[in-house]
């Protein structure tokens, strides 16, 4: 970030930083805690979790109305322009990531009743772990503006698609095993796809910063996986 004859713009980009950097905590230890709800079926950790999401959202109006505000004192252009529309992107992601993770918890909550089938927790730890570590890598390209980093979170998306593929299958498997298990798998689907879109939100994160220190916009079509809608038959024409 380029120091301004204006120190006081200065310190209004850093505040901007400030708060996305405090953002990306809360989404981190949200999205952890609301999987470790879910696999320790803990319905108090998943409030919690819930609880969390009310600072995230004040946060991410806060970005907004100060980024508003410096534009409208500012006028800003270029890359200084481009700092103030990332911090406003991310700062969307970031609530939405916040958004997902809060529905994992309220999963845990519905679950807390069910029949405990630990193996099918199995595959969606794994998710989490390549889903936290990608949200980690966009937030970490984001405070060093590394451009290079932000490039492999976008490319490495796909790899989270093909787990959630994989967790696909398994869950049917298990369905189809015992039909009491339907219940429990078919919360643990709709988690899946929410762990699947803290990627895309965090891939999002990643062509932000490319654009923020580059200027340049990354194609719309990023590399994915295949579709687990695929395995359905589909309707004849």
């Amino acid at each position: 970030m380029a120091d301004h004859t204006v120190r006081a713009y200065d310190q209004e980009l850093e505040a901007l930083g400030r708060k996305i950097a405090e953002m990306g905590g809360i989404a981190e230890k949200m999205l952890s805690d609301a999987m470790d709800a879910l696999a320790n079926l803990d319905a108090n950790l998943a409030r919690a979790t819930v609880a969390c999401d009310v600072r995230l959202d004040v946060l991410q109006r806060d970005v907004e109305e100060q980024a508003i505000m410096t534009l409208a004192r500012r006028q800003p252009f270029a890359a200084d322009l481009r700092e103030i529309v990332a911090a406003i992107r991310i700062s969307g992601d970031l609530e939405r990531v916040g958004d997902l993770a809060k529905n994992i918890a309220k999963r845990a909550l519905k679950l807390h009743a069910e029949t405990r089938m630990q193996r099918a927790i199995v595959g969606l730890k794994s998710m989490h772990e390549t889903a936290a570590m990608l949200l980690k890598d966009a937030l970490d390209a984001y405070a060093m503006r590394d451009v290079e980093r932000a490039r492999q979170v976008w490319t490495n998306d796909v790899e989270l698609d093909a787990l959630e593929d994989s967790v696909f299958r398994d869950l049917l498997t298990f369905m189809m095993e015992d039909p009491r298990n339907i219940s429990f798998c078919a919360h643990l689907l709709f988690v899946s796809k929410n762990i699947e879109r803290i990627g895309d939100h965090s891939t999002n994160i990643a062509e932000t910063v490319v654009y923020l220190v580059t200027g340049e916009v990354l194609p719309m079509d990023r590399p994915k996986g295949p579709s687990p809608a695929s395995d359905f038959p589909q309707p004849s024409k």
